[in-house]
């Protein structure tokens, strides 16, 4: 069976939704959906509380409005008849009763009615079902809001609830029986329930619209009506009698002098959202056992959704009860009386069929999945802390599983997420920043490879005329000549411009990477036999025998080996300890290479990869042996960082040295003819 309630009562401004989760928190029927983090009423379950309304504070659940209907029933000519709730003096408190009644008129209704007699009809009805002498036990059905949720949510309670039609329907019949059948009834209300009622198939011929008393004071204002020039007028009879009171807690059992009693226990009153749902869970289990639970949704009608008053509740309390006191005690009785007998014979039963909404638990093994999509694998995990709105983190898992909560409303697990997203995002900014400098220095070697080029071009042949003579007039001049030491000193610089020369063409040439599986362990011993290490200096290998095959160019990766393998010696010239690590991972290898040398100085470290620095001596050193290593390394998708300390005050100096490789290199660089300078840029 689908809700009674035909049409959403409460729409949700999507763009004033600030996922506070306060409305789900609040709906005694969980009546809300999360969708895209923000919240909506499921017409399915809603009960028509207005909970959602009332603590909304950014007013994005907003009522159905009944103010242009209500305008367009007062346009014809057919009889309009305005009841007005008992709750009236709580809101309506700047002015009297007469006034009100009077603006009402000249809104152009027919006839104001008294919503307290329909308040005393039913109080007297329920008055006869309890004196019986049975054992039957009821729910009160007064509150529109309450008995959706019995016939819902505990629907097998449903022929436990008062077998009487609503006080608002009670006098809706009771006009027309007065008026005739012909007239229109709108009824004033601080309760948006009551619209819902008046729109369920089951009456939806007994009320013609509801209006809220916050939509009431919307009329007044449309239509410029206030109470200065307006002529006070009265209720038209039958008038109500204490059920005035009905509007408090306890007030329409009260008014027909059915107490809530301590020790008889004849009669509970629960109103609230918690308590009102906790005392029906007990009447349930039986361990309430009353003639009458007096179940309210709000904390009396006096805090309906439907009133725009920010008044405390015992203000509103005091304002009905001083209404009571000094105009509904000075009215006759007998006229009261006789109005009541007149009507003994209208009809206000009805029953409730029972419309079971109540949400099935999922599957152990589906409810396991999703606390373990919220990461919680433990029992301890299970806060319960009901940020997300749900009372427990299982019933949370419920609503995730029924498709009405989503399981970022859990805080403690968004919390865990935004941590995660931060420390990946520092760990991406770190990365992008190394990034940049990698482009940085690719983009600088690649200017210095262009120029390195063109210079070792243009200085080659001179450079081989000047070695070619001479060496020729070293052959033609004998050893004693005193010509012999001076073109001794010209070869000898002459060779080393062309190391440099050769070293600026190793630097710019272009590369074929040919990559072949390699045995890294073995490939670091053959270089370490190449390097012909010193007796002063202690060589330590430590191989990861297991993780040690990778696809590189073996000739070039030895280059680099041999390279700063023979930097670290030459910054031990007094001795110290070199130390060559390989290990790896799944998915790369790691060759790590320390010394215990002089260390490189803070503000150098981020020049040792540019061409044409060093801090070796002149002629022992070209500047370019980590340059080219770098490019080399880059070639192969790899990295290269250093860590250095040339401080003894803290601790050991020297110098490591870390190369990263992929285990498998990549195809579509295999056969490159990039120049390695350039390979950063791709």
């Amino acid at each position: 069976m689908s809700n009674p309630i035909k049409e959403n009562l409460i729409i949700t401004k999507r763009e004033l939704c600030k996922k506070c989760y306060m409305c789900v928190r609040e709906c005694p029927a969980k009546a809300i959906r999360i969708s895209g983090g923000v919240s909506e009423v499921v017409l399915e379950r809603c009960i028509g509380c207005g909970h959602c309304v009332r603590v909304c504070s950014q007013h994005a659940k907003q009522v159905l409005s009944s103010v242009e209907s209500v305008l367009n029933l007062l346009k014809y000519d057919s009889p309009v008849v305005a009841v007005l709730d008992p709750a009236f003096p709580a809101e309506f408190h700047n002015y009297n009763h007469k006034l009100l009644i009077g603006m009402l008129r000249e809104l152009g209704f027919a006839y104001v009615h008294d919503g307290a007699f329909g308040f005393d009809l039913i109080a007297n009805r329920m008055k006869k079902i309890l004196k019986k002498k049975d054992d039957k036990n009821y729910i009160s059905s007064h509150c529109p809001a309450v008995y959706y949720y019995v016939t819902q949510y505990h629907a097998e309670l449903s022929d436990e609830l008062m077998p009487l039609v609503s006080p608002m329907i009670a006098s809706a019949r009771a006009v027309k029986k007065i008026h005739g059948e012909g007239v229109a009834v709108v009824y004033i209300s601080p309760c948006i329930a009551s619209k819902g009622e008046a729109a369920s198939n089951e009456m939806i011929d007994e009320i013609d619209e509801v209006l809220t008393f916050k939509e009431l004071k919307e009329l007044f204002k449309r239509k410029l009506i206030f109470p200065n020039p307006v002529l006070e007028s009265d209720f038209d009879h039958p008038l109500g009698g204490l059920g005035a009171l009905s509007a408090l807690v306890g007030g329409l059992p009260q008014s027909v002098e059915l107490y809530e009693d301590l020790l008889e226990s004849e009669v509970v009153t629960a109103a609230g959202r918690i308590d009102f749902t906790e005392a029906i869970k007990e009447f349930k289990s039986e361990d309430l056992k009353v003639k009458l639970l007096e179940a309210l949704c709000c904390k009396g009608c006096i805090m309906g959704a439907g009133m725009t008053t920010r008044s405390p509740l015992y203000r509103r309390r005091a304002r009905i009860s001083k209404y009571v006191r000094e105009v509904v005690n000075k009215r006759d009785k007998e006229d009261w009386a006789e109005n009541i007998e007149a009507l003994k014979e209208l009809d206000l039963s009805r029953s409730f069929a029972p419309n079971s909404k109540k949400m099935q638990a999922p599957s152990k093994e589906r409810m396991i999945e999703i606390l373990k999509s919220m990461e919680k694998t433990k029992p301890q995990d299970e806060l319960n802390c009901r940020a997300c709105g749900y009372s427990s983190c299982r019933e949370l898992a419920i609503a995730i599983h029924k498709g009405l909560a989503e399981k970022e409303m859990c805080l403690p697990y968004v919390i865990d997420e935004l941590h995660y997203s931060i420390k990946e995002l520092n760990s991406s900014n770190k990365e992008l920043t190394n990034t940049k400098e990698a482009l940085r220095q690719s983009e600088k070697l690649a200017g210095m490879g262009q120029l390195a080029a063109g210079i070792a071009h243009e200085l080659n042949n001179p450079l081989g005329a000047i070695l070619m003579y001479s060496n020729i007039l070293m052959d033609e001049i004998s050893d004693d000549d005193e010509k012999t030491d001076d073109l001794k000193i010209i070869s000898t610089e002459a060779e080393r411009c062309k190391k440099i020369v050769g070293g600026l063409l190793n630097f710019s040439r272009k590369n074929k990477v040919v990559l072949l599986p390699v045995n890294i362990s073995e490939l670091i011993d053959r270089c370490v036999k190449i390097s012909n290490i010193p007796e002063h200096i202690s060589l330590q290998l430590e191989h990861d025998k297991e993780t040690n095959i990778a696809e590189i160019d073996k000739d070039q990766i030895i280059q680099v080996i041999s390279n700063l393998i023979n930097n670290g010696i030459e910054a031990m010239p007094k001795g110290g300890a070199l130390k060559i690590i390989t290990k790896g991972t799944e998915n790369n290898i790691q060759i790590i290479i320390k010394d215990t040398g002089s260390g490189i100085a803070q503000a150098n470290i981020t020049k040792i990869f540019e061409p044409f620095f060093t801090t070796k001596q002149i002629g022992k050193g070209t500047g370019l042996g980590l340059a080219v290593s770098y490019g080399i390394i880059k070639m192969h998708r790899g990295k290269i960082s250093v860590s250095s300390n040339d401080n003894l005050l803290k601790g050991q100096t020297g110098t490591e040295f870390t190369i990263s490789l992929p285990r498998k290199g990549e195809s579509s660089f295999k056969d490159s003819q990039v120049p390695e300078f350039i390979q950063d840029k791709f």
